[in-house]
């Protein structure tokens, strides 16, 4: 709830509260926007006329960071007509004051339904058992978290974008979990991990004696996933003549055992996951344009581990736990020491590198607390240093300017004014930073 009429907000939270209603009541936007990347709300109550940033503003970087978080703007009678406009432009709802409790409420359970969120005597707990391995607390996994349940609630084929080791696999099983075929099987298929000459049999079936070594049938990957759900790893990899009869699935829905005619109909729904650029493959010739599009109707990016540190120690201490139960040792935990060193880290191997590395300090350490030593042997390189709050603004500017005055070939009046600062203003920020406008002009030829 955000408005800077204390009164107000306190009456609306103690009728939201006496309802069920978890609230979290502030009286700014500004105030908003800090508080909800910790409590993350299901829906946000904006006043719309506030001073400093109004709702609509409020709204605009929440549709930003939140693409599924609904926002209901309260507004007086003098601006209706910008509370219409308002829902013009995305937001869910908006109630004039002074404003009826009871349509309130109706508005946040409608603003519930169409997020995907539980009703409010829904059992939570049971509604989040699809995301239950996934262990993070940052926001933009949370903000991924939310877009996924909403896709995975229809039946559109879904593409993972990430770096290698970020979870893929495990995002599409809580796709699968959320869906309406989870009582149906799951089938995961590394494209990268198979020969060519092979992934055509693995994924459509072959008859028997449709190749050296064929002594029976096999139904193939989509046929044994009937009714359920196939997970495609590396999908990049997967050569064109294989792209060519993975579409015809998606198109027919049947599929064409190897070294047979006839055709199997069969009912799957297809994820598939890259780390690759597809769109610069399909430039190239490398991957089927029509294959691209059917795929990605709805494109999901799992952030790099060092993106969100936050998650770090939560997974690391989930990690010991497990690992611990698995190589039969007593419950470990990090030194104060050692937890530092990990979350700097830079982790280029995302969530499974961390994996590997607690892995091997578990079992490596003979005490219940694991040493910094140990943390740096498994980590096998110096950890990357996180900067100072003043260097990385520094470094920040640094390279804001310099990227000004390579657009602006060092005019500095138009650099100024893109920058929205004064030129005496932007002449201090070269001066401190030591960048001479006139190495950025072209030079003659």
């Amino acid at each position: 709830m955000v408005d800077d009429d204390a009164d107000l907000l306190h009456l609306m939270s103690l009728r939201l509260k006496a309802t069920g209603y978890d609230v979290n009541a502030v009286n700014s936007a500004e105030n908003a926007l800090a508080r909800i990347a910790v409590y993350r709300p299901q829906v946000v109550v904006t006043d719309l006329k506030m001073p400093g940033m109004d709702g609509m503003t409020l709204f605009e970087v929440i549709q930003q960071r939140y693409l599924r978080l609904p926002v209901i703007v309260l507004t007086a009678h003098g601006t209706i007509p910008d509370a219409v406009a308002a829902t013009q432009q995305g937001v869910f709802g908006y109630l004039t004051k002074p404003f009826d409790g009871n349509i309130l409420l109706q508005k946040l359970q409608q603003a519930l339904e169409q997020s995907g969120e539980p009703r409010l005597n829904d059992n939570f707990a049971g509604d989040q058992l699809w995301r239950e391995e996934i262990v993070s607390r940052s926001a933009s996994m949370e903000a991924l978290l939310q877009k996924t349940k909403a896709a995975a609630i229809t039946d559109v084929s879904i593409l993972i974008q990430s770096q290698t080791g970020t979870g893929k696999e495990l995002l599409a099983r809580a796709i699968h979990k959320a869906s309406s075929r989870h009582g149906k099987p799951f089938m995961a298929l590394n494209c990268a991990a198979i020969p060519e000459p092979l992934l055509e049999s693995e994924l459509f079936g072959h008859s028997r004696g449709a190749f050296t070594g064929a002594t029976q049938a096999h139904p193939g990957l989509f046929q044994a996933a009937d009714g359920g759900t196939v997970f495609l790893d590396e999908i990049g990899d997967m050569p064109l003549t294989a792209q060519a009869k993975l579409l015809r699935v998606l198109e027919q829905h049947e599929v064409r055992p190897v070294g047979t005619t006839r055709t199997v109909p069969v009912d799957v729904r297809i994820i598939a996951a890259t780390h690759q650029d597809l769109t610069d493959k399909v430039k190239k010739g490398l991957f089927r344009e029509d294959l691209f599009y059917r795929l990605n109707v709805i494109s999901l990016e799992i952030s790099p581990l060092a993106q969100r540190r936050e998650d770090i120690s939560l997974l690391a201490d989930h990690f010991c736990l497990l690992l611990a139960n698995k190589h039969g040792k007593t419950p470990q935990r990090f030194a104060p020491e050692a937890m530092e060193l990990l979350v700097s880290a830079p982790w280029p191997g995302n969530v499974r590198q961390l994996l590997n590395v607690v892995e091997q300090c578990v079992v490596l350490s003979t005490t219940p607390l694991i040493s910094r030593n140990l943390v740096e042997r498994a980590l096998q390189y110096k950890p990357e240093r996180l900067l100072s709050l003043s260097e990385a603004r520094n470094q920040f500017e640094h390279d804001y300017l310099v990227r000004l005055l390579h657009l602006t070939e060092g005019n500095v009046a138009l650099a100024a004014r893109l920058s929205d600062r004064n030129r005496s203003e932007f002449y201090k920020l070269l001066r401190r930073h030591l960048l001479e406008p006139a190495l950025f002009r072209a030079r003659p030829e």
